[in-house]
């Protein structure tokens, strides 16, 4: 059996690496390759293409990248076609990943796709094309379902595989020692992101908020995890230019997130990570002026961090584009220990956003469901 697999950001690799573990484990005797990055490597995926070279967010950016990604379409379509693969799994990174998968259909070759577009936001007729060119679709959040079933997709929802991922290896008192805490400090995590544009846009109003926090409370200890393929040396820069002083980590992450006050977080998968571990954020999102233009045309939702989708309100401040300034940021997250009562308040609709992400297990269910559709398929001339 050969499946191929395809990543194409950190949060699709973290996810493949948890597939391509469980797939072993189903059937240890199963080839896998791909696209993706180095956690999908070590779990023993033979990649064609890193995607560390590929990361690339919004409409201006990937504009300017179109020549590298059909390249890089180009590329994958030709390793697939020597390798023959039973089933193409695809791992989120939709626009490009569903190019893919026309491809894959061309020559007779099975698609699985795992955390399918968000069409329950925006352009939801991808829906349908969705559902013509997948054999199987595997949510990870229970409000994806309904579109897509109207489509007439074959899709579940197996749960979020987060819910076995993102655990604590410390008690609170080996993490605090492990990351130096005083006995009297509160560490506050800042967190801006896997992407270079993330970091080149939000980490300097990360460190102008966390400047004016550490004024008002001293005790305030500031840590910034560095994700994979991201150089310290350039975080490092940029704090240079600010008085607050940051400590740097490279593991460990939701040990320290289980011991942390509060977060500052560029929105995505990590602020529903930290929601996981009881982490209260102020999440950020600011993107280029032309592709938030499009954007804002195109998506009809009341909130953009996963945590608020899944509650159905706002249980912690979200800041969207020019409300990303320091002052701003200062004034949400200084309310974790100056506003009575406010932090309970969003750690219980925290609680109450995580209950809805399913039970343990996700990963292995949906392996099944993967190995079982390359088994099924793979033996059917008219895969549809």
């Amino acid at each position: 059996m050969k499946i191929m697999l395809s990543a194409g950001e950190a949060s699709g690799d973290l996810h493949g690496e948890g597939l391509a573990k469980a797939i072993h484990q189903l059937k240890p005797e199963a080839e896998l390759i791909g696209f993706g990055g180095p956690k999908m490597a070590e779990a023993g995926v033979r990649l064609c293409a890193d995607m560390r070279e590929y990361s690339i967010m919004g409409v201006w950016e990937v504009i300017k990248n179109l020549s590298r990604i059909f390249d890089l379409l180009k590329k994958l379509t030709n390793f697939m076609a020597e390798e023959k693969p039973d089933l193409l799994v695809l791992i989120d990174y939709p626009d490009f990943n569903w190019r893919l998968a026309a491809k894959a259909r061309k020559m007779g070759i099975p698609v699985f796709s795992y955390i399918p577009p968000s069409a329950w936001a925006w352009r939801k007729g991808r829906a349908k094309k969705c559902a013509a060119l997948a054999n199987e679709l595997a949510a990870i959040f229970p409000f994806e379902l309904p579109v897509y079933q109207a489509a007439g997709a074959n899709i579940s929802f197996q749960g979020n595989p987060l819910i076995d991922m993102v655990k604590s290896t410390m008690t609170v008192s080996e993490a605090r020692e492990y990351f130096q805490v005083p006995a009297d400090g509160e560490p506050v995590l800042l967190l801006p992101g896997s992407r270079k544009q993330e970091i080149q846009g939000l980490f300097p109003t990360m460190l102008e908020a966390a400047e004016l926090l550490a004024k008002e409370r001293p005790q305030l200890r500031f840590y910034v995890p560095v994700a994979s393929g991201i150089d310290e040396g350039v975080l490092a820069a940029m704090a240079a230019e600010h008085t607050v002083d940051i400590h740097f980590t490279h593991d460990k992450n939701y040990d320290l997130m289980n011991i942390g006050s509060f977060a500052i977080a560029t929105s995505g998968t990590v602020v529903l990570e930290a929601a996981i571990m009881g982490l209260p954020c102020v999440a950020l999102y600011r993107m280029a002026p032309l592709s938030y233009a499009i954007g804002k045309m195109l998506v009809k939702i009341d909130n953009f961090t996963l945590p608020n989708i899944l509650a159905g309100r706002a249980v912690q401040q979200e800041l969207l584009q020019d409300q990303v300034t320091g002052s701003k940021v200062y004034e949400a997250a200084r309310r974790f220990y100056a506003e009575s009562g406010y932090k309970e308040q969003v750690l219980q609709g925290l609680q109450e956003a995580v209950a809805k992400l399913g039970a343990p297990g996700a990963t292995a269910r949906v392996a099944q469901r993967i190995v079982a559709a390359a088994e099924k398929y793979s033996r059917t001339e008219d895969i549809r």
